[in-house]
């Protein structure tokens, strides 16, 4: 059996040799997908076009700008003279941001009973740089407040004091956006690039039209199947630790907690996805048709892993069918091993919620794969 199952192996590995572009995609294109995310996530956003419509013009509105070039979140604001042109550079997304100065905005601020305000308009079609705007406009005006609190009453400013938390980060402590989104890639590309490896096994044959001549072969379903999914165990579990290898070096992701705990958690994750891959290629007439089906598979676990939206905040329906995705457990695990250093006294749930999907996936895609073929 090992030696038929060896042959049905090496047979698969020659077709990779053939079409090479399959494990140069799993390998080269995972890779690269980690190396653009991490570089665009590990950046500050900063350099955000911004204008500034000044109907005041004194030193008070020019400080006011200024402080808002220095937050290093916006260019040199560009002074325009009209709410028009604001208008139309927001319509064509060529800002991000605009301010407009009222013409009182002066006295107001030098008056004891003064409300000094200024118009903001951010541009809401891109939020992530809408956020950035908000933050830095925030910032600035809290600063403005806390100076005409501090000299309406007379304050020594270096005596004054607010409230203010004592606050401490803890496992990201420079709030980077790198250690967030990159180990989240990592674990999205393993489960596509595992998907569509597997779901290409038997649609591949079928549209070659080898299927039959693999089934008349002295090969039985299981020796089939073996032959078929150990090369995308080692492809899949090397495209793994090369993934790893770039977020930990090349973006310093920290690896706090048990690399080989980490090491066979995730060649069981891979298996369950296995199982996936293998049910949608047995039910796929060709490979463009599996690679459709993968990418709706893998599009709706997705969404359900807490990467684009916090399944904490999803309606209780959609947060018991979250555990349903062994996806979920698994960016939950990679997050807490990278970052957290946890160990399976923290993890135990994921690990058995993980365990036990596999199991039931296992099962059924086992006796799914060999009825089909049988």
């Amino acid at each position: 059996m090992l030696r038929r199952v060896w042959s049905l192996v090496i047979k698969e590995f020659i077709h990779l040799r053939n079409d090479w572009w399959l494990p140069a995609f799993m390998l080269i294109g995972g890779a690269s997908e980690l190396l653009l995310v991490g570089w665009a996530t590990s950046r500050p956003i900063t350099n955000l076009p911004l204008m500034v419509l000044d109907h005041n013009r004194t030193a008070q509105s020019r400080q006011l700008v200024i402080a808002l070039e220095n937050t290093g979140t916006f260019q040199a604001p560009q002074q325009v003279s009209n709410m028009g042109t604001i208008e139309d550079a927001l319509n064509r997304g060529k800002i991000n941001a605009a301010v407009v100065i009222p013409p009182d905005y002066s006295q107001q601020m030098v008056s004891p009973n003064g409300q000094p305000t200024v118009f903001v308009i951010l541009n809401g079609a891109e939020s992530t740089p809408a956020e950035a705007s908000l933050r830095a406009m925030q910032g600035v005006a809290q600063d403005i407040g806390q100076q005409i609190v501090v000299q309406r009453l007379g304050l020594n400013p270096n005596e004054f004091a607010g409230f203010d938390p004592s606050l401490r980060v803890w496992f990201n402590e420079a709030l980077s956006e790198a250690l967030y989104t990159t180990p989240a890639e990592l674990g999205l590309m393993l489960e596509f690039t595992v998907l569509l490896f597997a779901a290409l096994a038997f649609s591949r044959e079928r549209e070659l039209g080898t299927l039959e001549q693999l089934l008349v072969m002295p090969f039985s379903s299981m020796e089939i199947i073996l032959g078929k999914s150990l090369p995308v165990i080692i492809v899949g579990f090397t495209d793994f630790l090369l993934m790893l290898a770039m977020v930990h070096f090349a973006f310093g992701v920290p690896v706090r907690g048990s690399l080989l705990l980490l090491m066979i958690l995730a060649f069981g994750y891979l298996l369950v996805e296995l199982g996936k891959g293998l049910v949608i290629s047995v039910i796929s007439h060709s490979q463009h048709q599996a690679f459709l089906l993968v990418l709706l598979v893998g599009m709706g676990d997705f969404m359900f892993t807490g990467y684009a939206a916090p399944v904490e905040g999803m309606p209780q329906a959609l947060q018991w069918f979250a555990n349903l995705v062994p996806a979920h457990h698994w960016l939950t695990i990679l997050r807490a091993i990278l970052l957290k250093g946890a160990g399976l006294d923290v993890l135990w749930p994921h690990v058995a919620a993980l365990a036990a999907l596999g199991l039931v996936i296992g099962i059924f895609s086992l006796r799914f794969v060999r009825g089909a073929l049988d």
